[in-house]
């Protein structure tokens, strides 16, 4: 078999492929054996039949027709692997030869046409400069950290008076829209100022005290009516406020390893300190991915950001469409948006390939457990559903992509906005991070201290602190198809030709190939 590549754009390439009658063959005995099987003969059993019988009755036009069907994919995954391309998007496939029916020689010869990954130019990365916020831990963020673990154990009392921002709320909604009521909710506790409900309920709610209501006008954001205008009644039956431990030695014991208040705010300061670097950390990591953009030109396929813009919508988005969020100028952002993460993946995937960056089985682990909870899933539950649904590949090149990444902001010069030198050592490479990737993390030591917000024990938050449901990661939010399962793997499907001449026929993704 002969395949040779044709560019047809930066992105588009087209597939020449040749399989001389000898490699159809076993394809074309193979042909014989199944239809065989299928056709009845008088005096011969299915699966006996002689191919000159088979020949009379269907044809051997048909039989060779058959052959091809069946061998399409794997002559179409060998001109792949001969020639190294690498899939994007689902081939299109074209018959234009077959051999002749009437004798045993000829040739079967077929053009491909798909996207594939552009080849990129990767320039020297190493020494980037970015330039980050200057950050130093204060005393007001030791004090918010310690108010926050106090709010861990606080208590909620009841409180004759209008409510405050802070305030927890016991509230009954009635939400309308054209006068016809379309959901409801009873004893729900909300915090004001949370902002983790409608739009404008803060605003409606601040003042009322106890047995009093509101009504304000909101967009709502989840179920049926989502996006449409709504008025919605809110009614107070209770106001709490939350009442917090005094910060003493008692309360150290009490939620820390630590005796003292003071050894407790000396460990809130340092890790306040370490969060601060975090946030260097993840402002320089996009500063970065910024500059590496600014000079790389990475070609975008067209037709395979069309193709993930309709599964966008037209597949787990089809319920939000009905909803009125189809339209062009949401087109528009999600097309921007999808180019824009095929740009990051193609520039990481590069630089993965060039540092021969890998993904060691803890690493995967670790991403999947972390994942897990924006999901709101449990991780061995989370991980059966990505086995079952093909994505574990999906995961891997992420990890892999932000190993890039990190790789290259090692290799960055980071500065603050005073000229200081951030050391973003710890961020890069947290706590005792081993250079062999395969080791797990089970074997890592352990750090001297725990936590101090993590040593407190199992005291339930109040339900007003919850996250909301409404808050979990949005369908929309999905990563990009453009991690999905390499076109490669799909089977081509043929346009329909016949013997002699070809005739085009639109292609159908995952079927097996058309008739030849």
């Amino acid at each position: 078999m002969k395949s040779a590549v044709e560019n047809l754009t930066p992105t588009r390439v087209k597939l020449n492929v040749e399989v001389p009658y000898e490699e159809l063959k076993p394809n074309i005995d193979a042909a014989y054996k199944t239809i065989s099987a299928q056709v009845q003969v008088p005096g011969f059993r299915k699966g006996r039949v002689p191919n000159q019988l088979i020949d009379q009755r269907v044809g051997r036009g048909y039989v060779i027709e058959t052959a091809i069907n069946d061998g399409l994919n794997d002559f179409y995954q060998s001109a792949v692997q001969e020639t190294g391309i690498r899939p994007l998007t689902r081939p299109e496939v074209e018959i234009t030869e077959v051999p002749d029916p009437a004798g045993k020689d000829g040739q079967l010869l077929f053009t491909v046409e798909l996207d594939v990954r552009p080849e990129i130019t990767l320039p020297e990365y190493s020494g980037l400069e970015v330039t980050v916020e200057a950050a130093e831990a204060s005393d007001a963020d030791v004090d918010k950290a310690l108010d926050e673990l106090r709010g861990r154990f606080g208590t909620l009392t009841a409180v004759d008076r209008p409510a405050a921002d802070g305030d927890f709320l016991t509230v009954n909604l009635v939400a309308t829209v054209d006068g016809e009521q379309v959901d409801a909710a009873q004893d729900v506790s909300y915090q004001i100022g949370s902002g983790t409900m409608l739009e404008g309920m803060d605003e409606a709610v601040t003042g009322l005290s106890a047995d009093e209501d509101a009504i304000f006008e909101t967009t709502l954001a989840n179920g049926e009516n989502a996006g449409n205008k709504a008025q919605v009644k809110v009614e107070v039956s209770a106001v709490k406020e939350r009442e917090l431990p005094e910060a003493n030695d008692d309360f150290a014991q009490l939620a820390s390893e630590f005796d003292t208040i003071a050894e407790l705010r000396a460990d809130l300061t340092k890790r306040a300190a370490e969060e601060k670097v975090t946030e260097q950390g993840v402002e320089a990591r996009d500063l970065v991915l910024e500059k590496l953009i600014e000079l790389i030109e990475v070609p975008v396929p067209a037709a395979f950001i069309d193709d993930q813009l309709e599964q966008h919508f037209t597949g787990e988005s089809a319920h939000a469409n009905a909803e009125g969020h189809d339209t062009e100028e949401h087109r528009t952002e999600i097309r921007e948006n999808t180019e824009q993460a095929f740009r990051n993946e193609m520039i990481l995937d590069a630089i993965a390939e060039k540092e021969e960056i890998g993904v060691s089985q803890p690493e995967l682990i670790d991403y999947i457990v972390s994942t897990a909870g924006q999901y709101g899933m449990e991780p061995n539950q989370f991980a059966q559903m990505l086995d079952q649904s093909g994505q574990v590949p999906m995961i891997v090149g992420e990890v892999r992509r932000r190993k890039a990444l990190a790789k290259v902001l090692e290799l960055a010069v980071v500065t603050d906005s005073s000229g200081a030198v951030v050391d973003l050592s710890d961020f890069v490479r947290p706590g005792d991070e081993d250079d062999d990737a395969s080791e797990a993390p089970a074997e890592k030591k352990p750090a001297k201290k725990a936590p101090a917000a993590k040593k407190a024990p199992a005291a339930k938050k109040p339900a007003a602190e919850k996250k909301p449901a409404a808050e979990k990661k949005p369908a929309a939010e999905k990563k990009p198809a453009a991690e999905k399962k390499p076109a490669a793997e799909k089977k081509p499907a043929a346009k329909k030709a016949a013997p002699k001449k070809p005739a085009k026929a639109e292609p159908a993704a995952d079927e097996e190939p058309s008739k030849a």
